[in-house]
């Protein structure tokens, strides 16, 4: 089968032939019919990750973000057939330890990411292997399409899970989204659909054009501004309730908390690059002070999906309006290549393989 596979950090990806897997005890293999472009493919490419003993490995296929069929079973897999359509989150948990018995599989002890680890690979695939999927596969309503959901194992169901758990999201608060990619522009829709003012924050105008769209009601153009976390502070009288820094860069950073009024929320969804290396400076006394709160969020528990899946049948979430540019295998490496300078709008989706 064909597949995207990571040969060297920061050169194209390698579309080649490689062997169809076969499933474990526990496994199901998937066939792809959709995979997200996230920005974290592009930190595993360009070889991020390293500070915290994380750096992907030369031989990997990459893609995290699914929407497939089963194809194969394993023989210990009871909940699954083939012909069904699922969507598998890019954290998959095992199942057993207290944080998945829980109902919290994404803060799993022994998390294995999806397309980011050899024992995991990837759906830049016609069809990659899924560990514990009785746990793991999340079958799809028969009305939801394959490309909406493929934004679902990543960008936007972190989004969600930022905004509804992390944040305490209430109706009428203000949120700020300092970068509007992918994660980005879904914390917008996500913040509008649940009652909230959303101000979208970023240096690119179509980027906040598409923001308007998704229910952003007042943007800030970064690179037009001297300071963005004032304009927002302006536009939220006093400061937003929520800010999340959607990118991880230093900048974003400072600039999402400093967008905060007092007892404001912080959350931290992007991932740092090499110039960060894991590590920003805060302003801690004023967080103190101003009893700011600093939220990390990863992923979303795997109890929430029946939640997501109501909201998009009411029509209240659309995670089709998130998405991006329709591509087919060939086109993730340079793809992945424009995220250098943030070139992507919405979630980039390969539906041809």
């Amino acid at each position: 089968m064909r597949a995207a596979v990571l040969e060297d950090h920061g050169e194209p990806l390698a579309i080649r032939e490689v062997d169809y897997p076969e499933p474990g005890p526990d496994q199901v293999v998937v066939e792809t019919e959709a995979c997200g472009v996230c920005r974290s493919d592009w930190h595993a490419w360009r070889g991020d990750w390293s500070w915290i003993g994380a750096a992907v490995q030369e031989g990997q296929i990459l893609g995290h973000e699914p929407a497939g069929v089963v194809a194969e079973v394993g023989e210990n897999v009871e909940t699954l057939r083939a012909g069904d359509r699922v969507t598998v989150p890019f954290h998959l948990g095992d199942g057993t330890c207290p944080h998945c018995r829980e109902g919290r599989a994404n803060n799993c002890d022994a998390v294995v990411p999806l397309g980011l680890t050899g024992s995991a690979p990837g759906a830049f695939a016609e069809a990659f292997p899924v560990r514990r999927a009785d746990f793991n596969c999340v079958k799809l309503p028969d009305d939801v399409g394959f490309a909406e959901m493929a934004g679902l194992g990543c960008r936007f169901m972190t989004a969600y899970h930022g905004l509804a758990d992390r944040a305490d999201l209430r109706p009428g608060d203000w949120v700020a989204v300092h970068g509007c990619g992918g994660v980005g522009l879904s914390a917008i829709h996500v913040a509008d659909a649940l009652g909230a003012h959303p101000i979208a924050v970023d240096v690119r105008e179509e980027k906040l054009e598409r923001a308007r769209d998704l229910g952003a009601v007042e943007t800030v153009d970064a690179s037009a501004v001297e300071n963005p976390a004032s304009e927002v502070t302006a536009i939220a009288d006093g400061g937003a309730d929520v800010a999340i820094d959607a990118l991880g860069i230093a900048e974003t950073c400072r600039n999402s908390i400093a967008s905060l009024g007092t007892r404001g929320r912080h959350v931290q969804i992007g991932l740092t690059t090499g110039e960060e290396e894991g590590e920003i400076e805060l302003p801690v006394d004023v967080m103190t002070m101003q009893e700011i709160d600093f939220r990390g969020s990863f992923g979303m528990p795997l109890t929430r999906y029946e939640e997501l899946f109501d909201l998009i049948e009411q029509g209240t979430l659309e995670p089709d309006a998130i998405v991006g540019d329709r591509l087919s295998l060939e086109d993730v490496p340079e793809t992945l290549a424009a995220m250098d300078d943030y070139g992507t709008v919405g979630i980039p989706v390969v539906t041809d393989f």
